[in-house]
C-alpha cells in the first residue's frame, strides 16, 4: 500500500489542529512531570521514580487511556502500560517513551534547578528530563487528547521506567509478547538534528560496556622508594586507555565494524555548537561527522577508579579499573564486538601487567525498514506537520529494548522520531530543555501519522496486533 498517496481525513485534520489549543495543559502537565527526579540508577532513592510512575499512569488515564496500569517488573522499576482500542479491522500502534531520568549533579553547572521547569525566552522549556524522555510521555497523551480518546487505530502504550540505567523489561517483553504485538512502532525518543527541520531516525547504535583492571602489585608501596623501576597501574590503565585511539582519534580496535555514512553529513562546526567543544579542541576522526556519530563505533571512558587528588596517599598504587564503553554500529553484533575490545585491551597491556576485563552489557544496534508502510506514512506525516520535506538521519545513541520490541512484531514498522533536538536538547548534560514549538509539531506529526497509517492499512486489519 502506498501511504504517501493517503488523505487526510477530516478526523485526522480535525485532530491535529487540536495539538496547539493543547500547548498550555501540556506544558503544565510536563512541568510537573520535570519536577519528579526519576532517577532509576543504583543508588538513588527509590520513590521519586515509583510516585513517577504513578503519575505517569494517572496522565494517560487523563488523557483517556482508562486502563492505564503499572506492570510489575521483576528486579526492576514498574513500567506503565496501557491500551486503547481502535475501530474495528484497525491496524495496532505501540507508541514507546520513558519516564526515568539522568542524574543532575552539580558539576553539570546548571544555570536553572534543574527539577524545576523554567521557560526560557527562547521558547525553551529548561529542567532534567524535559526533552529525554518525558517530552515523549506528554507527546503520547496529547496523542490520545488530540483524538480525544477515539485514535483511528488500536493504541498499546508502554513508558519505561529504566531505560537510563540497566533494563530490566526486556525479558518481560520476550515473555509477554501479546501486550507488545502491534503494526507500528512509535519510539518518542528521538530528536531532529535542529529544530524546524523534520527527520526520521532510521539507525541506532548499540552500547556494549566492559569493567577493565590493571593489577601491578600484591598492595600500595611508597612512591618514592619504589617508584621506577615498579610499573605504576593507573599509568599502565592509561597506556591501555590511550591505545584505543589513533593519533586522528580514529577507534583503533582491531576488527570492529564500521562504514561510511550513505546520507547527508553533520558540519563540524555544528557539532562543535551542539557538544559546547572547549575553543582549540579538535572534532576528531577521519572522514565524514555524520559517520562517526552514526555508522562507526566510539569508545569512552565512562569512569575510572583511581584516589582522589585531594588527600592522595604518597604511594604507588596496587591497582587501578575504568569502566569502557562501546557504540556499536548498526550491522555489527555488540557481543562479538565487546569481545573484539575485551582482546584488545588484554593484547596492547604493557610490562607484563595483570589485565581482568568483564563484560557489563552488550545491547544491539538497530536499522529500521526503510520500507515499511508506517515509515512512508510518517515521512508524509512530519513533512506535513513541519511544512517541509522530512529526510532521514542516524542516532549515535542506543534504546537497547528496540530490537527487543521488534523481535515479537518482526512485521512492524519502527518510527523513531521526538522533539530532542540535536542542536540544543542537551540530553545528559547541564541545561538539558525541550523546544516547545518542536514538541508541538511532533505531537502533530503523531496525530497525522495515526491518520495515514489507519488509512493506508485500508481496512486490511492489523498483522501483528491481531
Amino acid at each position: 500500500m502506498d501511504t504517501t498517496a493517503s488523505p487526510l481525513s477530516p478526523g485526522t485534520r480535525e485532530a491535529a489542529a487540536r495539538v496547539a489549543g493543547l500547548m498550555p495543559e501540556l506544558t503544565e502537565e510536563l512541568t510537573a512531570l520535570v519536577a519528579l527526579d526519576s532517577v532509576a540508577f543504583p543508588g538513588f532513592p527509590a520513590e521519586p521514580v515509583l510516585r513517577t510512575a504513578r503519575a505517569t499512569a494517572e496522565l494517560l488515564r487523563r488523557s483517556g487511556a482508562t486502563d492505564a496500569r503499572l506492570l510489575d517488573i521483576p528486579d526492576g522499576y514498574p513500567a506503565v502500560y496501557a491500551e486503547v482500542p481502535g475501530p474495528p479491522g484497525a491496524p495496532t500502534v505501540l507508541l514507546y517513551a520513558h519516564y526515568d531520568v539522568q542524574p543532575a549533579p552539580e558539576e553539570q553547572e546548571w544555570e536553572t534547578d534543574p527539577w524545576t521547569a523554567t521557560t526560557g525566552a527562547d521558547g525553551r522549556l529548561y529542567g532534567r528530563g524535559a526533552a529525554d524522555d518525558k517530552s515523549g510521555v506528554v507527546a503520547h497523551a496529547a496523542t490520545l487528547r488530540a483524538y480525544e480518546g477515539r485514535p483511528p487505530v488500536t493504541l498499546r502504550i508502554l513508558i519505561e521506567g529504566e531505560e537510563e540505567t540497566v533494563s530490566h523489561l526486556g525479558p518481560y517483553v520476550t515473555a509477554h509478547p501479546e501486550l507488545f504485538a502491534c503494526d507500528a512502532f512509535v519510539i518518542a525518543d528521538m530528536g531532529n538534528i535542529r529544530t524546524g527541520e523534520p527527520a526520521l531516525t532510521t539507525t541506532l547504535r548499540g552500547t556494549a560496556v566492559c569493567d577493565l583492571r590493571v593489577t601491578t602489585l600484591r598492595a600500595p608501596v611508597h612512591s618514592g622508594v619504589f617508584g621506577g623501576p615498579v610499573p605504576d597501574a593507573f599509568v599502565a590503565l592509561s597506556r591501555i586507555v590511550a591505545s584505543l585511539h589513533d593519533d586522528a582519534g580514529n577507534v583503533a580496535v582491531p576488527g570492529l565494524h564500521g562504514a561510511d555514512w550513505p546520507g547527508a553529513d553533520m558540519e563540524a562546526g555544528e557539532l562543535r555548537a551542539a557538544s559546547g567543544l572547549v575553543e582549540g579542541v579538535e572534532v576528531i576522526g577521519s572522514g565524514s561527522v555524520a559517520s562517526h556519530l552514526w555508522s562507526r563505533p566510539s569508545v569512552s571512558v565512562l569512569g575510572v577508579d583511581v584516589p582522589p587528588r585531594d588527600g592522595a596517599p604518597n604511594v604507588l598504587h596496587a591497582s587501578a579499573a575504568a569502566r569502557i564503553s562501546l557504540r556499536v554500529p548498526p550491522g555489527a553484533d555488540a557481543a562479538h564486538e565487546l569481545g573484539l575490545l575485551m582482546e584488545h585491551l588484554h593484547a596492547v597491556a604493557p610490562w607484563g601487567v595483570r589485565v581482568e576485563t568483564e563484560a557489563v552489557k552488550a545491547g544491539s544496534p538497530f536499522r529500521a525498514d526503510t520500507e515499511h508502510p508506517a515509515l512512508a506514512a510518517a515521512q508524509q506525516a512530519l513533512s506535513t506537520a513541519f511544512d517541509r520535506p522530512a529526510g532521514r538521519i542516524g542516532s549515535g545513541g542506543a534504546i537497547g529494548l528496540v530490537a527487543t520490541l521488534h523481535s515479537v512484531a518482526p512485521g512492524a514498522g519502527v518510527i523513531l522520531w521526538g522533539a530532542e533536538d540535536m542542536a540544543g536538547a542537551r540530553i545528559h548534560a547541564g541545561n538539558e530543555s525541550v523546544d516547545l514549538d518542536e514538541l508541538r509539531r511532533i505531537i502533530e506529526a503523531q496525530t497525522l501519522f495515526l491518520g495515514l497509517f489507519a488509512a493506508g492499512a485500508d481496512g486490511a486489519g492489523s498483522r501483528d496486533g491481531g
